[in-house]
């Protein structure tokens, strides 16, 4: 089995996660005093989506497109065929994907929401369902607009902040057959399975989940779905918790999950480290359904909304995509942020997962309602405290109910997203020795309240206020304790 990369230093014996790769080329960044970085969120609504780049000092928003790339990406950015039909690069990358996931067809994309609007578009007719372990933002937003709704079978386990399940991402088995068997094939657009669950905090699912999924899928002629946008992390988990895979080759685990599902889908923006995305198939009819729609909405088959100059480089970077040495980068320093954290009292999802360290806001701000939106109201303090932007993964990421009411989320979560080989131990250690601070001060932090607030993926741009001045108290305890620190 891969030997996952930690070391434990003599003098301490901390667990210390190993970087597998060098520095060739670094980006300046600017860390603001505390005063502008309080100007800097009012003016972005208290909204970090809306905080410009150059206010920003650790940027853990997302992995999503800042993964960093490796110089053998770089070098294939060369090797483009910029022609708008019958690319070579296309066919390159479609032989890698056809070797990686042993799909007959694959239609390209220019992000992963573009493959969700072509899934929908295909699938979902009004008062359908889709059944799936949990909702992604955007999937779901795809889902309802056509008149669909989503149905959400995650075990119970998987709704729990802390437990020792290995993997929270499975979906309830039994809860499946019985919600097929009320609804009707008829009724079911299709049912989909979500790699590394993004709202729960990154969690994994199981092959002996997906197997049992699929055998279920196939019984009742029910289309299945697959993302595998976080798979670089759920192999990982796979490969070092689920038995029977300790010796099992990363490459023959993608293909055996591949081949449990009609569909596979994906955002290179995760799994590749590069801007794109793309929809595999074997089955010629949903391959010819999709294919007119990628030709509308996305752009020609063989490029399909995305730069050639990065087909070139997913082909490396699926390649990469299944190291070891790749795919453990972010599980490992997402183990460790999450330890330091622990370390002073800080409430977070365990065990680890993949993408981020998901902060429990619930615990965190205890005095805080969740219609004052407390994660959203958390992401914006530790912007405020250090100039790291985080992302809410909370009731503001959800879609308001049919009659306005507000639609409480089952986690109320800060994200502090760890794209691959983007940032240091140092780094780390800093987020977690603010995040700290603001713990023992967090009865200063006040709620949030709509200004602006949009009817679809409100948390994307959508403006708030403090409910009353606790931001700019919170600035002052920084500047009483730390001085002219920043």
């Amino acid at each position: 089995m891969n030997e996952v990369k930690f070391f434990f230093n003599q003098t301490g014996g901390e667990r210390i996660p190993l970087e597998m790769h060098k520095a060739k080329m670094v980006q300046r960044l600017h860390l603001l005093p505390v005063d502008e970085r309080q100007a800097a969120i009012e003016n972005a609504g208290f909204n970090t989506f809306l905080l410009k780049n150059r206010d920003v000092f650790l940027d853990m928003l997302t992995d999503s497109g800042v993964n960093a790339m490796s110089d053998e990406q770089y070098a294939a950015l060369l090797r483009a065929d910029d022609s708008y039909a019958g690319s070579e690069t296309f066919y390159r990358l479609e032989a890698e994907l056809s070797k990686m996931f042993g799909k007959k067809y694959f239609l390209p994309a220019h992000q992963g929401r573009a493959c969700e609007h072509i899934l929908a578009k295909t699938l979902v007719k009004p008062g359908q369902a889709v059944i799936m372990n949990f909702h992604f933002t955007t999937t779901k937003a795809h889902i309802t607009l056509l008149g669909g709704k989503v149905i959400e079978l995650l075990t119970d386990e998987g709704l729990k902040v802390e437990s020792d399940i290995a993997f929270k991402g499975d979906m309830d088995i039994e809860k499946l057959k019985s919600t097929v068997q009320a609804l009707g094939k008829e009724n079911i657009a299709f049912i989909r399975v979500e790699a590394g669950t993004n709202l729960i905090g990154g969690q994994p699912v199981s092959v002996k989940n997906m197997r049992e999924v699929s055998q279920i899928c196939k019984a009742n002629g029910i289309t299945s779905v697959f993302d595998a946008s976080l798979l670089s992390d759920n192999l990982y988990f796979i490969k070092t918790r689920e038995q029977g895979y300790e010796n099992t080759e990363i490459s023959d685990i993608t293909r055996e999950i591949a081949s449990l599902f009609d569909i596979v889908y994906f955002s290179a923006r995760k799994l590749g480290c590069v801007r794109g995305g793309g929809i595999l198939t074997s089955n010629d009819e949903l391959h010819i359904a999709m294919r007119e729609l990628v030709t509308l909405y996305e752009g020609f088959l063989t490029y399909g909304g995305m730069s050639v100059k990065e087909m070139e480089a997913l082909a490396v970077g699926l390649r990469e995509a299944l190291d070891f040495n790749v795919i453990e980068q972010t599980p490992i320093f997402v183990e460790a942020l999450t330890n330091e954290l622990r370390k002073f009292g800080v409430p977070t999802v365990l065990p680890a997962g993949g993408l981020g360290c998901h902060i429990d806001a619930k615990r965190f701000l205890e005095h805080i309602p969740q219609s004052e939106y407390p994660a959203g109201a958390l992401a914006a303090a530790i912007y405020l405290v250090g100039g790291i932007r985080g992302m809410e993964r909370g009731t503001l990421s959800e879609q308001r109910n049919d009659d306005g009411s507000e639609h409480f989320a089952e986690m109320e979560l800060v994200r502090l997203a760890l794209p691959k080989r983007v940032f240091t131990l140092s780094h780390i250690k800093f987020v977690a020795d603010r995040v700290a601070w603001l713990y023992r001060n967090r009865h200063l932090i006040g709620g949030l309240e709509f200004v602006d607030e949009p009817s679809i993926l409100r948390f994307f741009f959508g403006r708030l206020r403090a409910k009353n001045d606790w931001h700019i108290r919170l600035t002052e305890a920084f500047k009483r304790d730390f001085g002219e620190s920043l």
